[in-house]
């Protein structure tokens, strides 16, 4: 389920795309089609059925959508966020007035199709790696407004959650560096921060071994690997474990279905995946009627 955050976050959402949908400024038309032509339907029912294999996410954002178009329709999952579905699954189903079924549709399938096809690419993902001591995270390269929503699709296709925000951790950058120049003001940095913010993690990115060895003795919380090579990510390890052990490693930068178990062989600790959420097709989703 939605934490208490995440649910404001969807309803500003659904506030905006009903708006879209409806036009309600500067006053209000609504569905034109279906009020004219649906006005006087007897109640229906209408399935949320998947079309291909996936991973399902965002059935609360669809209940959402359906309670505020209209609070008498009635929206019922038939499996949780986080299941594995296949061609035909049917995910929850609408009853009510047609003419609020046929409003809620696009709003619904829109959250449904585009969170489901994260989780279903974070799966992914995650069962590439399966077997090794490794996560998969996301990153901030999220859609503007949707970042709450498109990070719990993440942790329903089994990764994890980097940083929501530049507030809940210290990420020193590459290009926090380029304009600092002076490592040893880099680390003293960090070594203030340690006492100023202690509740928050310290990272480092580096693009060198050479930059790892300047900075891994001031033994960061994690120390980001950024676009090595696997070759240069064991050595990373290796220097990493003879020294700081307890500082983890993360690897990022040019990482595909295709390479990223190897990356994980390398022995570090996390990857993460810019693609999980600017980069996921959305999953095949439809609403099938019932007469």
């Amino acid at each position: 389920m939605f934490t208490p955050a995440e649910t404001a976050a969807c309803c500003r959402l659904i506030e905006m795309a009903l708006a879209e949908d409806l036009n309600k400024e500067p006053t209000l038309r609504g569905d034109v089609t279906g009020s004219n032509f649906l006005a006087f339907s007897s109640d229906g029912k209408g399935v949320f059925v998947a079309r291909e294999l996936g991973v399902i996410a965002g059935l609360p954002a669809a209940g959402l959508v359906c309670g505020a178009v209209n609070e008498r329709l009635h929206f019922q999952p038939q499996i949780e966020d986080g299941a594995a579905v296949r061609a035909g699954t049917q995910i929850a189903t609408v009853s009510g007035r047609p003419a609020g079924i046929v409003i809620v549709e696009r709003t619904a399938l829109n959250f449904l199709q585009h969170l489901s096809g994260i989780a279903t690419l974070t799966r992914r993902y995650v069962d590439a790696i399966a077997g090794l001591s490794c996560q998969i995270l996301d990153t901030r390269k999220t859609t503007p407004g949707w970042r709450l929503l498109e990070k719990y699709a993440v942790r329903c296709g089994g990764g994890h959650n980097h940083r929501m925000g530049l507030y809940d951790m210290v990420l020193v950058k590459d290009n926090h560096l380029m304009w600092m120049r002076n490592p040893d003001l880099v680390i003293e940095t960090i070594r203030r921060l340690r006492i100023s913010e202690k509740d928050l993690p310290v990272e480092i990115e580096v693009e060198t071994l050479e930059l790892f060895d300047v900075f891994l003795p001031a033994k960061p919380d994690i120390i980001l690997l950024d676009n090595m090579t696997p070759q240069q990510m064991r050595e990373a390890v290796r220097r990493r474990n003879a020294v700081a052990p307890q500082v983890k490693l993360e690897a990022s930068g040019g990482i595909t279905l295709a390479n990223v178990r190897a990356v994980a062989e390398t022995g570090v600790d996390r990857i993460s995946v810019g693609a999980l959420t600017h980069s996921a097709p959305a999953l095949d989703i439809a609403l099938d009627y019932v007469a």
